[in-house]
């Protein structure tokens, strides 16, 4: 029987198959237990984390008995992954397993930034009724969303789009435009730089790597359409927050979204205070209760298999 350590929280009905083969703890407060942390990873057969926990340094150093990491989500910028593979550590992802929840939120900002009416509850209960202000929103047929990024989550983003009636450009640093993955969905690749010249709506799907960061500074959101729509559910760092914001606060752009940030959580008082036509969700696009329950079964089950 195998020690697994589980130290941020997951679905709770993926747990039973583990404790059926092995001796589990599952605390999702101990990830904020350093000291402790460090003295169960030195028990653990198996790890499993999410986005907080930083399986580098100090930990790694401590999984001296563990086999395999398993992370709750699909990102590896928590883990050093190189050091997990020279420590004979298997890393397993849930890839693909939030993949829908994320392509759901892209789209749903996207209608939701273009029609620019969803914010103005309280005027509206406080009887101003700002009819003329909000009556030139946008409809979501008929626009482009660009795709920067066309894995999993991309190519299912292309497919509720492609349902609201939206042609869907692509350009993927490391699928050819041959790939038969553009053709298979309707997408047509396309360089960088015209995507980012012509999409209404801009998606953001790489990993934050010395390529992609800074990816959207000031100069190429200068470049995107006016009153284009700019969303980030990838990683914070791939855009430059106060160069979006001053578009934003200039009327360049017609709205942003993001759900990740260069500092999480982020601090109080800060350059996004104020700012017009932006959604700030707390990392959280991809963390459904469907998305938890697929998520933490995949890897349970995959946790399991490398024990075996």
């Amino acid at each position: 029987m195998s020690r697994i350590v589980i130290a941020e929280f997951m679905d709770e009905r993926a747990l039973p198959a583990l404790r059926a083969a092995h001796d589990v703890l599952y605390d999702p407060r101990l990830v904020d237990d350093t000291p402790r942390l460090l003295a169960e990873a030195a028990s653990a057969d198996a790890l499993i984390v999410r986005n907080r926990t930083q399986v580098r340094g100090a930990l790694l150093a401590a999984l001296t008995r563990c086999k395999v990491i398993g992370r709750l989500g699909v990102g590896l910028d928590n883990i050093d992954v190189p050091g997990c593979e020279a420590q004979g550590l298997k890393v397993i992802p849930a890839t693909g397993a939030n993949a829908l929840s994320v392509a759901e939120y892209v789209v749903a900002t996207a209608m939701l930034l273009l029609r620019g009416s969803y914010q103005h509850s309280g005027a509206v209960a406080d009887g101003k009724w700002p009819r003329p202000a909000l009556s030139n929103g946008r409809e979501t047929a008929g626009k482009t969303l660009g795709l920067i990024g066309f894995g999993s989550i991309g190519q299912l983003s292309a497919g509720l789009a492609r349902g609201l009636g939206m042609s869907v450009i692509a350009h993927d640093a490391v699928l050819p435009a041959s790939h038969p993955a553009f053709a298979a969905h309707g997408v047509r690749a396309v360089s960088l730089d015209e995507l980012t010249a012509t999409a209404d709506v801009i998606s953001l799907h790489v990993p934050l790597l010395d390529s992609t960061r800074g990816l959207f500074g000031a100069q190429r959101i200068a470049a995107m359409k006016p009153g284009a729509v700019l969303i980030n559910t990838a990683r914070g760092g791939i855009v430059d927050e106060r160069a979006l914001t001053d578009a934003l606060r200039s009327g360049h752009l017609g709205g942003a979204a993001l759900d990740v940030f260069d500092a999480e959580p982020l601090p109080a008082a800060g350059h996004f205070q104020n700012c017009p036509n932006l959604v700030l969700t707390p990392h959280i696009a991809g963390v459904t209760t469907e998305a938890n329950e697929r998520v933490s079964l995949m890897i349970a089950d995959e946790v399991l298999q490398a024990l075996r």
